[in-house]
């Protein structure tokens, strides 16, 4: 009865908070942002840190900034909810003679786009490659993918970042000797309501729901749950749709998005769909890589590296099931991540190895891709944010 009573009053409050967001006064809407580009800087790479686009919705007009820090691999980026402080990994195994890759702080100026490093301290483990900041603004959750670890870090009046609060290693192996020898957490996602922690291992095969204590910046040493994949998929990155019922992940090594529902009281994630995210004729290598739901709910989209491609998949609003629109091609070579800009009208889409951005127009109504013309020369982009300066 302890328990029934629990999970009633946890969907209550679940319900309250959708409530309060959704019905609430209309969100300003805003029209001028800076567009923040995360890249990786060594392997060849002309890059050298994070560049910045001014980004006008209106128009679709785009002014660049340049270089606005100077870091080395920064290859993926994350946005303070006051649009004052950007916060990106370092995707490196050694920092400071630590095995250890490294998460930096960032001040932005709001009337020139540039960054200001504020400080920069151990990530608990190699290459970080996912990053998050929780609603409240209060905590970064960290990814590191060669550690295989999750890690929090509260945030300091000052917008930088203290040392860790919450660590969690990983153990054991996938199925594939080469790719999933040990642990490889490869994305930290948070619940509409801040009370879970959803984290992909690329390398058990594993999606892992953690309950997350927002006042000590804490996760439990135990997930609540543990949503198997299919052995060798691989799962990447997580997306969880706007009514906060449905989740997706893109397994990278299967090429394949899974559909779970999501039980907003219990964190729970129960599998209902796997779906291709390429031909069936397609026989070379794909890694799939980025996962987006549209703002509207209606769509979902899919990076595709080796096809090259977005596929566009249709969600059916009452069981969050898809069914795949198109594959469109993203005019470059490995799509390693992409945005949907604000106003939901523009796809940004990286193609990390043709060293570009393409922008893709976004029909409303039907969820499919035009290209725009319009393509941003980039070494090595990895990862886009946009923060609005209006």
């Amino acid at each position: 009865m302890a328990k029934s009573i629990h999970k009633l009053v946890a969907n209550l409050l679940y319900l309250f908070f959708v409530s309060a967001v959704c019905s609430g006064a209309p969100a300003k809407q805003h029209q001028q942002y800076f567009v923040y580009i995360g890249t990786y800087t060594a392997q060849g790479s002309e890059s050298k840190g994070i560049y910045a686009y001014r980004f006008d919705s209106e128009t679709e007009n785009l002014t660049p900034v340049g270089l606005v820090a100077k870091t080395t691999n920064p290859s993926f980026l994350a946005v303070h909810p006051n649009r004052r402080v950007l916060y990106a990994v370092n995707e490196v195994s050694d920092y400071q003679g630590q095995k250890s890759g490294a998460v930096s702080a960032f001040a932005i100026n709001r009337a020139s786009g540039r960054l200001t490093l504020l400080n920069q301290v151990a990530s608990r483990g190699g290459d970080p490659c996912y990053i998050t900041v929780d609603k409240t603004g209060k905590y970064v959750l960290v990814a590191n993918y060669g550690g295989g670890s999750v890690a929090v870090f509260p945030i300091r009046e000052d917008g930088g970042i203290a040392e860790a609060s919450s660590f969690v290693q990983h153990t054991g192996h996938g199925t594939n000797p080469e790719r999933q020898e040990s642990p490889h957490a490869h994305s930290i996602n948070m619940s509409p309501d801040d009370r879970f922690a959803i984290v992909d291992d690329l390398g058990l095969d594993e999606t892992l729901v953690y309950p997350f204590d927002s006042a000590k910046g804490a996760l439990t040493a135990e997930p609540v749950t543990i949503a198997k994949a299919v052995p060798g998929a691989g799962p990447r990155h997580f997306a969880m749709h706007p009514n906060g019922k449905f989740g997706y992940v893109i397994n990278e090594m299967g090429s394949t998005v899974t559909v779970f529902d999501y039980d907003t009281a219990t964190g729970a994630l129960k599998t209902v769909q796997t779906v291709s995210t390429i031909p069936k004729s397609f026989s070379k290598l794909n890694e799939s890589a980025e996962i987006e739901v549209a703002p509207s709910g209606r769509f979902l989209y899919a990076s595709n590296r080796g096809h090259d491609s977005i596929a566009v998949f249709a969600i059916d609003s009452s069981s969050g099931k898809v069914n795949l629109v198109e594959l469109v091609s993203t005019k470059g070579a490995s799509p390693r991540n992409f945005e949907i800009a604000p106003g939901g009208s523009l796809l940004f889409v990286e193609n990390e190895k043709s060293d570009d951005i393409v922008l893709f127009h976004i029909d409303r109504e039907t969820g499919q891709l035009a290209p725009t013309g319009k393509v941003l020369e980039i070494s090595q982009p990895v990862c886009v944010k946009f923060v609005a300066i209006d």
